[in-house]
């Protein structure tokens, strides 16, 4: 096998080609780069052994997620070190999966998505933050997510990046036939059905409060980030008010159960002067010194009419796995409770419609809005707080993310964030609206409900996960024959 004649003929390339994949992310979001990156590393593999692959691919997936997961450094400098190190692992994975001279195309395309797909889910469910998936929110090949969902997606970017790699080879017509096949692909999506047409519309006003950024919990009072709602809040306009007002994630942080608080008592308040749904983020105890991080909707008679607890807890940040173990090697105080997890599909049903709920977190999960979709969700709704991180990183991967979901299932969506972005998201995935971070502000919006179906709704992961499974072994074994040959 050919070997690169210059010093740095490996390493160079490799990290050049994690490096355009991260820039496709937000918050650069050049999506063509995503594909040039894919290309890249592609053609650095062909010809090298199975060490030089490993090599090449965990150097690729450093470039990548130093810049993509450059966000965790807001927790500790050292975790975050670790998790880059660690999660490049799967790109050296997909890069030792992919071999070496023939079968490689449909080889690297499978290995790439499944070991992404494996990053995404594992372990403590994976963090999908980072995936090429994310790149694609403004570009051409976000309508596979119609089809496919950010499986199909992830795999448009490596396929994308072989076509334009085999394009610039010896073998330009197989790179042009690739091209082509994939646009083909993204024209059945775009052409797919998408949610179908509103059944009615609904008014919305999304409450963001606003106020510092780059702080956790403890240095903000709870009474401050529940009483900056309120003043956004009381701007609404008099008399009967929206039919749905949206407030963020664990805005209402409690140290009481919340029936019979005071703030449960202002917030039903608050519903009725405004004949609304009202919908909020609350915290509160729960038994065994854990907590529950709620989403709670009171109708407009002042009563609560539907509560969803968050199923998808973010690891170190909610919960901490094997806290007697990792208690070793960091502290662990800022995690002091544990979150209870959650078991329902994420469905609320209201006086103003039924609402497919992803919470922070969950809505870089597209099982989660699949789930309550299928159960008869005709909005997504999305209260998250993203207000700790210094940068814009994690806020603009988030609205990629309202993006991609929209389009898989067909349904709008609206995002609360205490300090942004709050975002009103078409059913094509066109962001409509999108708050300034740190500001005070309310956004309106009229969206429809929708009950239709899309394609990535009836079929899932399954159908596409097999056919990659079965297009690795195809590689491969063209590999294993031209050996015996």
């Amino acid at each position: 096998m050919n070997r690169p004649a210059r010093r740095g003929g490996i390493a160079i390339p490799s990290v050049a080609a994690g490096l355009l994949l991260a820039l496709s992310l937000p918050p650069w979001g050049w999506w063509p780069l995503g594909l040039v990156g894919a290309g890249l590393l592609y053609w650095r593999l062909a010809g090298l052994p199975l060490r030089t692959r490993l090599w090449s691919g965990w150097l690729a997936g450093l470039g990548c997620f130093a810049l993509g997961l450059m966000w965790a450094r807001a927790f500790n400098w050292y975790g975050a070190v670790v998790l880059i190190l660690l999660e490049a692992l799967f790109v050296a994975a997909a890069s030792a999966l992919t071999p070496p001279v023939t079968g490689r195309a449909p080889a690297f395309v499978a290995a790439a998505t499944l070991c992404e797909y494996l990053r995404m889910s594992w372990p403590f469910g994976g963090i999908p933050l980072g995936g090429v998936f994310l790149g694609q929110a403004d570009g051409p090949l976000l309508q596979l997510a119609r089809i496919g969902g950010p499986l199909l997606l992830t795999a448009g970017v490596w396929a994308g990046g072989v076509g334009l790699a085999t394009l610039f080879s010896s073998r330009r017509v197989r790179g042009a036939a690739l091209l082509v096949g994939l646009a083909v692909l993204i024209a059945i999506g775009a052409l797919s059905p998408d949610g179908g047409v509103p059944r009615r519309h609904i008014s919305v006003a999304i409450v963001q409060g606003g106020g510092r950024r780059g702080v956790d919990k403890e240095e903000v009072a709870p009474a401050t980030v529940f009483n900056a709602q309120l003043a956004a809040s009381y701007t609404l306009p008099g008399g009967r008010g929206p039919d749905l007002v949206l407030w963020p994630e664990d805005v209402v942080a409690l140290g009481q159960p919340l029936t019979g608080s005071p703030e449960d008592q202002v917030l039903s308040e608050l519903a009725q002067s405004h004949h609304t749904t009202l919908i909020a983020g609350v915290t509160e105890p729960a038994p065994h010194d854990m907590f529950r991080n709620e989403i709670v909707a009171w109708g407009p008679s002042g009563r609560i009419v539907s509560i969803f607890e968050k199923v998808h807890r973010v690891p170190f940040g909610e919960y901490v796995p094997y806290r007697s173990f990792f208690a070793h090697f960091a502290n662990l105080s800022e995690v002091g409770q544990d979150a209870v997890p959650g078991h329902a599909n994420g469905l609320m049903r209201t006086p103003a419609g039924s609402f497919g709920t992803l919470v922070s977190f969950e809505v870089f999960y597209a099982a989660r809005s699949r789930t309550s979709v299928r159960a008869g969700a005709q909005l997504l709704i999305v209260p998250t707080n993203t207000s700790s991180y210094t940068t814009a990183q994690v806020p603009t991967q988030e609205v990629a993310a309202d993006s991609i979901q929209a389009v898989e299932t067909g349904r709008d969506l609206i995002q609360a964030a205490p300090t942004g972005y709050s975002t009103v998201v078409t059913n094509r995935g066109s962001v409509l609206q999108r708050s300034v971070l740190a500001r005070r502000s309310v956004l309106y919006a009229t969206v429809p409900l929708r009950r239709g179906f899309t394609p990535y709704d009836h079929l899932g992961d399954m159908p596409y996960l097999i056919v990659l499974v079965l297009l690795l072994v195809a590689g491969w074994r063209r590999q294993r024959r031209l050996a015996k040959a």
